[in-house]
């Protein structure tokens, strides 16, 4: 029963970790962003985040977007850096023209870094990007 259920492929969507300046606290800040360059809204986006390693586990987040525009992006959460010594993973999920699609976008440990920054046009932030 379980083969007979068809997901369709994922594209034009990608979760970007963006190094960025917090005028309110005067800090610099690592968040997390869904880019959604589709020419079709998404709906009831829902975000699961974890990390992990052989012997640690991070507590899970959830998001739930109830739209995300055409051609936008939102901000999804804060991440703090000692996270970045964990595999870090994105499960997002959403419906687009009454279709589910699920895709896990997924940080291998250790590459988000400073060094790793690169401009994301679309926030016009510098960041690192998973397609």
């Amino acid at each position: 029963m379980k083969k007979d259920i068809q997901i369709p492929e994922v594209s034009g969507v990608e979760i970007a970790i963006v190094f960025e300046h917090n005028d309110i606290y005067k800090t610099d800040d690592w968040n997390v962003y869904i880019i959604n360059n589709k020419d079709v809204d998404l709906e009831l986006v829902v975000i699961v985040s974890k990390g992990y390693n052989d012997q640690k586990i991070s507590s899970t987040l959830r998001k739930k977007l109830d739209l995300l525009p055409a051609n936008s992006f939102a901000k999804v959460e804060l991440i703090q850096p000692e996270l970045f010594a964990l595999n870090n993973d994105f499960q997002v999920s959403f419906f687009e023209n009454n279709t589910l699609y699920d895709k896990t976008f997924s940080f291998e440990k250790g590459t988000v870094k400073e060094g790793a920054l690169r401009m994301i046009p679309v926030l016009q932030k510098r960041g690192v990007i998973v397609e």
